[in-house]
This record gives structure tokens, C-alpha cells and sequence, in this order.
């Protein structure tokens, strides 16, 4: 009956007009503020509470739809079904191409609207299927152990600010530069910037962590002027507030940024949005703010914060009655809302609205496709090139013997999901590095081989081996028996029956069914089988997917996920086993809605000798070796038992040993080591310097990522990616992580020699960047291309202020890319407009243009000797 009713009440909003009742806030000739105020006009107090949640109902009596303000799109869309997975944000800051970001995110955009649409058509919205998205994440990273790096786009300001602006855009549905597209009224989405105001880890401690005595110039030199230009440019839609406290007060509840930075100073006219559970956070197990729920809800309210992901708000009649918050201040919080959603046209006819009508043919489409490999192509950074080892080229066919080899190893060359990041939608196809090497060198040379050798973990000295092989059916034959049904309760008879030989590896990715005849969704599937071992030795049986699983073995459930979270999930668990024994598995897995997976093999851990691995290496003389860490080991708030890691966090930022072992025995015999990282964020690789002879930072590529490997590898496309973060030599080298100050942190202020500094990216030739010249606010720059084969280079502007003794040692304040061919040169002119010197005033206590002296240098990093140097007198 409830469904019914909650379809009863959309389908007048997916038929070509909704009944009109005359009512001032039905009107959509009239503005949001005036609809929003005639609807609030009408709401019970427990209503208005209603809509205040993050999750919210319908109101059928008022004809208002449900609503859910959490939905991600990180870098594509996330938790929802089938989708582009674009590589992670900090990959796509590396593009330094925000023109290329407002592009992704038009592309995400058009996706979001195409599931919205298709969730308010069934009557039953559910969370992440909405309108508004909780991205961009545009915290300053302003240290490498923090696991949720890879959520930003770097540790510079200026970068963030414009790769945000980009992001904004695109979600909101208007133009790179702000201009309106002319496509709708309505507002395409709507978009958020988190977290506010000064957040960076770390993930263990976040729900009590204080941050205290805070220098104001770092506050508003370093952590604001991203928040400042989307709000001011950009028109966010929404702001998020961030867990933590500040000076004792939590962020949530502090009126100094939330009134009088965002709204009186900056003219926010747009809705804040608390982070997930933040409001509870107040309580005493926490922050210790609030006495209980209600209180910590007044305050939260009272500060500005007009919506809560999470659960205290309930509490709000409560606090009304006692006297906590008065229900003006609700209305205030309320009036917000309503006019974000009246914006959105979600209470008016489809016909008025030209976002509802995007087809849904470009939902994972292959033009949105070929987007994501344009960025994964240009995300990708060369930080070593000894002697020019890359591009491979075709050395497949250089010669004989060794030479026709390449030899892929290390424990992400063939992860598909490690690709994904965070945060992150299901691709209906990834492109592994493995894959995307071997069809690269068949493509070049069809009798090329392409071996793997996995050679260790991504922390340990280990492989796996799979005992699949010892598994028979219940007739007696070599595999596994799957039975599968068209409904979610394994009931009546079977629609098929199959038997499967190898580990079980399965999706409907790409509409494709797990057997003949089985749905794509709301299906179900038993598996049965009997491992009889051949030797006695421990194994681990391994499982995940999505959506309920559950393994069961010799009548005992190893691994119940009985309450699906509408993502991968996974559980494990190792036993001895016996030769000759009889050990009866049963596997039950149901398959909802949206996205289905089915993962399940079993493994004998290995740990391999240097002997035995270049034994199996043999003449080989290429190994690209594909290492680093994995959004399992670094995220939001994780649990990881792992040497280095805490809580998301690192604790160490090297690579781990045991790749670094390996690399070193490589390169002792003789390799030629192409060593390709995999990490959200900067990693400290200065043995690698000595045992790589080519190093790559791929970042989390997306689901294109090994596609645009090969071609980098093989030279079809040359690097241009820079790096959005700085690269330091060791651990040792970083301040405490608990301190905020920005004192010898990020490329601004660091005090020693990094290992790459922000801004370094190689290619495949060089430029020369002449000495510029600063006119008409504007630099101008001669560029050439020093080399035989063509390239980008991102040429960079950096200030600094003559006078400022304590202030960063640069900052970046414009950059553009320049293509040329192989020798040309061109002159480029890049605005550099007076309010480009804008800084923190140490007398005023502002950020302001201080008239004086300042060196504007030009070049293609950060580093000193990367960048030409002249003096601007600005007044």
C-alpha cells in the first residue's frame, strides 16, 4: 500500500503535466523565494522537520515529492548502479586542465539527471538517486597521510579554487565561465562544497579532533579562497560542514564561519548541509557541546546549518517546545531549502523543465567513455625517464629472443577495483593495466607476449594461488554447481543451472546476465560444490559482491552480508584443511537493483623467493611493474590491519617494503624496471629513483585508466600531467599531522628539497619557457618545443611579494597549456589581473593587494630552477 501510494503521488510528475490547484507555491511563474514562502506558510512543525533531514519524505497532502540531499559524484556517479567512473579527483587535478574537468562533469551531470529521473518515475526515490551531489571535496591537502587526499584536487589554492569552479559548473548546468547555457530555468543539479572550513584529517580522531590557535593568515591565505571563489563565482548551491572543532566550537555549530565569513562576507545565499553524523558528533561521547540531541540540533540551526545527514534534527519539536530554537529559526533553515528545490523544478511539470527530458542512452555511453580515457590520458605524470627508456614504442620487434617479451608484474597491474578510488560508481567495463599493456603490444606485434607474474602484495612478500581446480560439482564433476532464480528468494524451480570451472567472476556490467535467461536484477543464485584438497595446507575462501551474500561451509556461515549497503563488499577466512577431505561449500547471493556482483575463489598464500620469481621472469629484460597502495589500505575512516596505515590514514608514505625489495632485485639483475605507482596522493619513492628506470604516477585512473597506460607506455600520446601535490623524500620530513599551521607545508612553504615539487610532470621532448614580460596585466612567454616529436607543456605563474618576510615562499596564480610540434615556438599571453596579487596584509590583518614589489615567476614547476624570474611594481 505504501509503494502504491508513493507512485500514485510521481507519476503526475513523470506525465506531461501535473494537475495545477491553483496554489501560490504550484506556480511556477512565480520565483523560488516567493513559492518557498507560500509553501512554508502551509507546513506543520513536523513537517518542516521532515524536510530538514537528509532523507526526505513526501508530503502528499501538499503534493511535495520525496527528496534526498545525499548523492555522490566524486568523479562520476557514485552508489548508483551503472555509470562513467572518471579517474579519482586528485588524478584529474594532475590534467591541470580544468577546461577538460567542466567537460567530466557535464558529462556527470547529464548522468545524474538520467537516474533521477528514472528513480522519481518509480515512485520510491531512494538514497544517492536525487538531485543534489555533495562534491566537490576543495579541502587544501596540506599533508600526504591523509587518506582522503585523493578526494581533493591538491594542496595549492589557486588550483583548487579553479578546478572546483569547473566542477560547480558542470553539476549546475551552466557554462566553464559561468554563463548561462540557455537550456533550462531550472538549475541542472545541485552542487556542494565541502568540507568548511578548514579540514584535512586526520580520519582516526575527526569526530573529536580540535583545531586550536589556528594563524588567521593561514586560515584565509590557505583554507578559505577556494570555499570563497565557488561561493562568490562559482554560486554554489550548497556548503557542507566539516566534523571537527575549532577553537572548541564545532564546525557545525560555528556561527563565525557559517554567519559572518559565508553569509555576511561572502553573500552565501545558498544552504549548508552538516556531513554525515556531524550533529551527533556535539554529544558527550564525542565533542562534548551539547547536552543531548535536541540542544546540539539548536545549535546547529542557529548557526546556520540547515540540513542534517544523520538523525538529531528529530529532536527539533523538542527543542522548540523547551525553548532551545524558536520555529522562525527553523523557517529561516527551511525557506533555504525550499527555494534550492523550487530551483531545481522539483515540484513542477517535466514540460517545463529541459534537464528531464536527457536520453538515457548517456548513462556509461561511449562518448562519456572516450571522456574518461581523454582524462586518464592527461592525468598521468612521468617522474623518471633514465635515458629516454620511455616510450616503448614497439620494441616487440627489435629483435629477437628477450626482446619480444614484456613481463607485467606487481599486485595492481590486474585490479580493476582498486581503479574505481573511492567514492566511486560501477563501470559496466574496466580497462586493468594488464589488459590495456597486452592489447597495446598485440596491437603493435601480434606474436608479442605479455606475461603476468603478480610477484608480491601490495604490503606483504605473498601471492595467491587458486585451489579452485579441487572443487567438484554435486554429480561429481570438476567445478561448481549455480542454480539461479528470477526472484530474491531462491524459491520455486531453478530458471537455469550451470556449472562453472573457473573462479567465480561475475557482474551485469554491460547489461550482461549471469547465465542464459537470468535477470539482471532481482534475481538470486545458490552455488554448491565440494572442495576435496590434495595436500594439507592452509587456504583462505574468499568472497564478495553485490548485493547479499552469504557462505556457508560444512554447515557453518563463514560470511553472512545479509543487509546490503548498495556497494562491493567482502569477507574472507582462512582454514586448514585436510588432504582427501570432504569440504561441502554453499553460496547464497542475491542480486537487487542497480548493480550485481559475484566474486568467490579459493586461494593458498605464497610467498616467493627472488630465485623462483626471476626463474619465471627468465631473458625478459621489460618488467612494467604496476605497485604502490589501493583505495583498500587508504579512504574515509577505514579499518586496515596493515604495517603503515591508520584508520585511512598513513602513518608512512613510502612505498611498502616489499615492493621496494622486489624492485631492488629486479634492477640488481639487470632489468629494465618502468616501476608505475598507484596511490590517492604523494608518495615518498627515493630508493625507486636508483632501482626504476622509468617511474609513472597513474594515480586511481578510472575505468579507462589501463587503456590510457598503454598508450602512454607505447607513446601513442605523450605525458602531460603535473602534479597537484608535492612529493617529499621521506616521512621524516613531514610536520606532525595534527598540527594545522601550514609552517613547512605544500610547495609554499617547505623548507627542504623535495623529491618532485608541485607542478613537475616530464614528457616525451622538452620546452624552453623564455624569460616573460609582465604588460597590460597580462604575462606574456615565448615557448618552444626543444624536441622531435610534439607535446604539452603547462606553463605556470607564480608571485610572491618582495616585502612579506613570513609570508609563502610562491604561490601559484595562473597557468595555461600550450600544444606545439616538434620546434615550433609560440608566444602565449596569460592574465595575471592586479587582484592575481591579492595576499594577506600583516597590518591590517586582511587579505587585500598590498602595493610594492613582487617576483613574478614563469615556468614549468614549482622549483626555483624551473622558472623565470622578473620584478612587477604594483600599485
Amino acid at each position: 500500500m505504501k509503494r502504491l501510494l508513493m507512485m500514485s503521488l510521481f507519476v503526475g510528475f513523470c506525465a506531461t503535466a501535473m494537475d495545477a490547484q491553483g496554489l501560490p507555491y504550484q506556480n511556477a511563474n512565480l520565483s523560488a523565494a516567493q513559492r518557498a514562502d507560500d509553501l512554508l506558510s502551509r507546513l506543520t512543525l513536523d513537517e518542516k522537520v521532515s524536510l530538514m533531514m537528509d532523507t526526505s519524505p513526501a508530503i502528499p497532502r501538499l503534493g511535495i515529492p520525496q527528496f534526498q540531499w545525499w548523492n555522490e559524484a566524486l568523479h562520476g556517479i557514485g552508489r548508483n548502479g551503472f555509470a562513467t567512473v572518471f579517474p579519482i579527483t586528485m588524478a584529474m587535478a594532475a590534467s591541470w586542465d580544468d577546461a577538460l574537468l567542466h567537460q567530466v562533469f557535464t558529462a556527470v551531470s547529464d548522468e545524474a539527471r538520467v537516474k533521477a529521473q528514472q528513480a522519481k518515475c518509480t515512485g520510491d526515490i531512494k538514497r544517492y538517486q536525487s538531485l543534489s551531489f555533495w562534491t566537490p571535496n576543495i579541502n587544501i591537502f596540506r599533508d600526504p597521510r591523509w587518506g582522503r587526499g585523493q578526494e581533493t584536487y591538491g594542496e595549492d589554492p589557486y588550483l583548487t579554487a579553479k578546478m572546483g569552479l569547473a566542477v560547480v559548473r558542470g553539476l549546475q548546468g551552466v557554462g566553464y565561465n559561468g554563463e548561462d547555457l540557455g537550456v533550462s530555468k531550472y538549475r541542472k543539479l545541485l552542487a556542494c562544497a565541502k568540507h568548511f572550513a578548514v579540514h584535512s584529517g586526520p580520519e582516526w580522531n575527526r569526530h573529536e579532533f580540535n583545531i586550536e590557535n589556528l594563524p588567521e593568515r593561514d586560515l584565509w591565505e590557505t583554507y578559505l579562497p577556494a570555499f570563497k571563489a565557488l561561493v562568490q563565482e562559482g554560486k554554489v548551491a550548497e556548503v557542507m560542514c566539516a566534523y571537527q572543532r575549532i577553537d572548541g566550537q564545532a564546525c557545525c555549530a560555528q556561527t563565525r564561519y557559517e554567519q559572518q565569513i559565508l553569509r555576511d562576507e561572502w553573500g552565501f545565499d545558498g544552504l549548508i548541509t552538516s556531513d554525515c553524523g556531524a550533529i551527533r558528533d556535539f554529544l558527550p561521547r564525542w565533542h562534548n557541546v551539547s547536552k543531548d540531541g535536541a540542544e546540539a540540533s539548536a545549535k546547529a540551526v542557529l548557526a546556520g546549518t540547515d540540513v542534517e545527514c544523520g538523525s538529531e534534527y528529530k529532536h527539533l519539536p523538542e527543542a522548540v517546545r523547551r525553548g532551545d530554537v524558536k520555529e522562525a529559526d527553523i523557517d529561516r533553515s527551511l525557506r533555504r531549502l525550499l527555494i534550492a528545490r523550487f530551483e531545481l523544478g522539483d515540484m513542477d511539470s517535466d514540460d517545463l523543465n529541459a534537464w528531464t527530458k536527457i536520453p538515457e542512452t548517456v548513462v556509461a555511453s561511449q562518448a562519456h567513455k572516450d571522456l574518461a580515457l581523454k582524462m586518464a590520458l592527461k592525468s598521468i605524470v612521468l617522474l623518471q625517464n633514465k635515458i629516454k627508456v620511455l616510450p616503448l614504442g614497439n620494441p616487440l620487434n627489435a629483435g629477437a629472443g628477450s626482446d619480444k617479451d614484456i613481463v607485467v608484474m606487481g599486485p595492481n597491474a590486474n585490479d580493476s577495483v582498486m581503479m574505481w578510488g573511492n567514492y566511486a560508481g560501477y563501470p559496466t567495463h574496466t580497462v586493468t593495466a594488464l589488459d590495456g599493456i597486452t592489447r597495446m603490444a598485440k596491437t603493435l606485434s601480434p606474436d608479442a607476449t605479455v606475461r603476468f607474474i603478480q610477484g608480491c602484495g601490495l604490503t606483504r612478500n605473498e601471492v595467491f594461488e587458486s585451489r579452485f581446480n579441487q572443487i567438484k560439482d554435486p554429480l561429481g564433476n570438476s567445478g561448481i554447481q549455480i542454480a539461479y532464480w528470477n526472484n530474491t528468494e531462491m524459491q520455486g524451480a531453478p530458471v537455469t543451472v550451470v556449472n562453472r570451472k573457473q573462479p567465480v567472476q561475475l557482474s551485469n556490467g554491460g547489461n550482461t546476465v549471469f547465465a542464459p535467461g537470468v535477470n539482471l536484477e532481482n534475481c538470486s543464485a545458490r552455488l554448491d560444490g565440494t572442495l576435496v584438497p590434495t595436500a594439507d595446507e592452509t587456504l583462505s575462501f574468499e568472497i564478495s559482491g553485490d548485493d547479499r551474500l552469504r557462505l556457508i561451509v560444512n554447515g557453518d556461515t563463514l560470511v553472512n552480508i545479509w543487509n546490503p549497503r548498495q556497494r562491493i563488499q567482502s569477507g574472507k577466512k582462512e582454514i586448514a584443511v585436510k588432504a582427501g577431505q570432504h569440504y561441502r561449500i554453499q553460496i547464497d547471493y542475491v542480486q537487487e537493483t542497480g548493480y550485481g556482483a559475484l566474486n568467490f575463489d579459493i586461494k593458498k598464500r605464497v610467498n616467493p623467493t627472488a630465485e623462483e620469481l626471476l626463474a619465471q621472469i627468465g631473458n625478459t629484460q621489460t618488467i612494467i611493474f604496476v605497485g604502490g597502495i589501493s583505495p583498500n589500505l587508504e579512504g574515509e575512516e577505514m579499518r586496515v590491519n596493515e604495517p603503515g596505515f591508520k584508520g585511512g590514514d598513513r602513518t608512512s608514505i613510502e612505498l611498502p617494503q616489499a615492493q621496494r625489495d622486489l624492485l631492488a632485485v629486479l634492477h640488481k639483475a639487470g632489468k629494465k624496471v618502468i616501476f608505475v605507482n598507484c596511490s590517492g596522493s604523494a608518495m615518498a619513492l627515493a630508493p625507486e629513483l636508483e632501482t626504476c628506470d622509468a617511474i609513472l604516477q597513474w594515480w586511481y585512473g578510472g575505468e579507462q585508466g589501463g587503456a590510457a597506460l598503454a598508450t602512454t607506455l607505447f607513446g601513442m600520446v605523450a605525458p602531460s600531467g603535473k602534479l597537484p601535490v608535492t612529493f617529499y623524500k621521506s616521512t621524516d620530513e613531514l610536520p606532525d599531522f595534527l598540527d594545522y599551521t601550514m609552517k613547512n607545508r605544500t610547495y609554499r612553504y617547505y623548507e627542504g628539497e623535495p623529491l618532485f615539487p608541485f607542478g613537475f610532470g616530464l614528457g616525451y621532448t622538452t620546452f624552453n619557457i623564455d624569460k616573460p614580460i609582465y604588460k597590460n596585466n597580462k604575462v606574456q612567454v615565448r615557448v618552444k618545443n626543444l624536441g622531435t616529436t610534439a607535446g604539452t607543456e603547462t606553463v605556470q605563474v607564480y608571485i610572491r611579494h618582495l616585502a612579506d618576510k613570513e609570508g609563502p615562499k610562491k604561490s601559484l596564480r595562473a597557468y595555461q597549456q600550450v600544444t606545439l610540434n616538434a620546434a615550433e615556438a609560440k608566444t602565449i599571453s596569460i592574465e595575471l589581473p592586479r587582484k592575481s596579487f591579492e595576499g594577506w596584509d600583516v597590518k591590517t590583518n586582511t587579505m587585500r593587494v598590498v602595493p610594492g614589489k613582487y617576483e613574478v615567476m614563469v615556468g614549468n614547476s614549482s622549483a626555483d630552477k624551473d622558472l623565470k624570474k622578473i620584478i612587477v611594481n604594483i600599485k
